[in-house]
């Protein structure tokens, strides 16, 4: 249900053909647009919702708004998804000012170019009455662009969180799953920002807070607030959520894939807890990058390539890269049939993260996996299990 209080409104809209998040992030469900409208002596619009669904939100934000007009429209975060509907709000309601920090005033006039607008600058800890209601701003750069802001209801005891706690998918979608696609959605959104996640974690610590209201996904409340609490602080923190072992793997012609197969069996007969396979080229990237992170333990098998790794290897490690990540322990497997190259490229790559631990041996294959090569992977398989 969207049903938030008599005088906080949802207004935002689903978006069930958007398929590409981010021209990027496979959404087969879909995504939301959230978007609000507090009632009281003053009238707040908090953020507008992607230029793909214009029309319909500026449909729901009338029947909400009746003859009243918005004296402010609040933009947290001015990424085209929640800001791509404010050239058409303030043409509708040209006296509405804006309220966003300085640096996302000074974007609007790169998005929307010569626009003009009322607006009013505020910072951290800045506040802006309502009536009963009033809004207390927090900065929280980073998360996941400079400019973004959180808004604190203290009357409710509401925090609009942004981008924070969001979610792919369409608004009802795995509702009681919050969890998986949350987990996707933060360490490809957010994931490389986790100190500054934490930073603002530290703020909403003292606030008393009755409902998370993001920017995608459900209103969360109660236990599921809780839960996203506890997730958020592992998350922003890089540590491990659960016991398991990804094995990634990026094989050409079949060799490389056949050693991850096996050894993925090793590890489950060794008492792996939860072994996660992906075929870095044909399964979804985001949900490897995602297992990535979710586990403590990474075990890396490719094919060599132009006296390098296999592309969709390379590519996988330069978004664990990009997304931070850290803390971990990964084995080595390369394949090669007349000069092996894959693991020193990986090994190069690895190097680039903070605090990971190469468990030994690292193993090499010629072509295909051997029975000769058994002991190897046994071995690798028994380091990485204890």
């Amino acid at each position: 249900m969207k049903i938030i209080s008599d005088s906080i409104k949802y207004v935002g809209v689903d978006d069930p053909e958007m398929d590409l998040f981010e021209s990027q992030y496979h959404t087969p469900e879909g995504m939301c647009y959230n978007s609000y409208v507090i009632l009281d002596e003053k009238v707040a619009i908090m953020d507008t919702v992607d230029i793909r669904k214009t029309d319909e939100w500026m449909d729901n934000v009338k029947a909400v708004l009746g003859n009243r007009t918005p004296d402010y429209v609040v933009v947290q975060h001015l990424e085209p998804d929640h800001s791509g509907s404010l050239a058409v709000l303030l043409k509708a309601y040209p006296d509405t000012t804006v309220v966003a920090s300085q640096k996302a005033i000074q974007f609007i006039g790169q998005f929307f170019e010569g626009m003009e607008f009322k607006s009013m600058a505020v910072c951290e800890g800045d506040s802006l009455s309502l009536g009963k209601h009033n809004l207390t701003f927090v900065t929280a750069p980073m998360v996941h662009w400079p400019e973004v802001i959180v808004s604190y209801e203290s009357t409710e005891q509401v925090l609009f969180s942004a981008d924070g706690f969001g979610k792919f998918g369409v608004y009802e979608a795995d509702a009681d799953d919050w969890a998986c696609e949350a987990r996707r959605y933060y360490f490809n959104i957010c994931g490389k920002y986790g100190n500054n996640v934490a930073a603002l974690l530290k703020k909403a610590s003292g606030l008393t807070i009755n409902k998370i209201l993001p920017l995608h996904g459900p209103i969360l409340e109660g236990e599921k607030m809780a839960e996203a609490l506890r997730l958020y602080t592992l998350w922003s923190h890089y540590e491990p959520e659960a016991e398991g072992i990804l094995v990634a793997y990026a094989s050409i012609h079949g060799g490389t894939k056949a050693c991850a197969e096996r050894f993925a069996e090793m590890l489950k007969e060794k008492g792996a807890k939860k072994v996660s396979l992906f075929d870095l080229c044909r399964d979804d990237m985001a949900e490897a990058i995602e297992d990535a992170f979710k586990f403590g333990k990474l075990v890396l098998a490719a094919a060599s390539y132009d006296g390098d790794v296999f592309p969709p290897m390379h590519y996988f490690l330069h978004k664990l890269i990009l997304k931070g990540y850290r803390n971990r322990k990964v084995g080595i497997i390369e394949n090669g049939t007349w000069a092996p190259s894959a693991a020193k490229a990986m090994r190069a790559l690895l190097d680039q993260m903070k605090d990971i631990e190469i468990v030994e041996p690292q193993v090499t294959i010629k072509s295909r996996m051997k029975s000769s090569d058994i002991p190897a992977l046994e071995a690798l398989s028994d380091a990485i299990v204890s």
